[in-house]
């Protein structure tokens, strides 16, 4: 079929299932767009929130062992038992903060999908100027008995 006759030789049926083909496909396309443009999303907010799994479990777990042989080897280079313990605190503390801040960092990163959410939009425009093709007076009067008519 050559392009100059590609309307005006098909048939309503043919007409409907290239229409229906080719929404499909744009709607196919859509979601690829949208896809790839949230698998960065997902890589920033997998790092991030590997950040904060790991801030977690260093102050659940490690944090009691690790600060009371902190104190002690403190105490033992001849500072009060308190003052051990506290700077032990105050430095797996500031380890859990650092973790935290860059856990922020790389939530701030991510971004909505603009480009699908573009595309999208051109589509929803594009759809809404659609008008359907008129009818001819003589077709108007004309209804098949075979045919059944939805209400819907």
């Amino acid at each position: 079929m050559s392009a100059a006759d590609d309307g005006a030789n098909r048939s309503l049926g043919q007409l409907v299932a290239t229409a229906t083909t080719e929404l499909s496909a744009l709607v196919h396309d859509e979601i690829a767009l949208a896809k790839a443009e949230l698998r960065e999303d997902a890589r920033r907010l997998g790092i991030g929130g590997g950040a904060v799994a790991a801030a977690g479990a260093l102050a659940l777990f490690s944090l009691p062992v690790l600060s009371f042989a902190a104190a002690y080897g403190i105490h033992n280079l001849g500072l009060g038992l308190a003052w051990s313990f506290l700077i032990t605190g105050g430095a797996f503390l500031l380890i859990a903060a650092v973790l935290v801040l860059l856990a922020v960092a790389k939530f701030k990163k991510i971004s909505k999908p603009e480009k699908s959410i573009a595309s999208a939009r051109e589509t929803a425009a594009v759809l809404g100027t659609v008008k359907p093709h008129p009818r001819s007076p003589a077709d108007t009067g004309q209804t098949d008995a075979s045919v059944t008519r939805s209400s819907v």
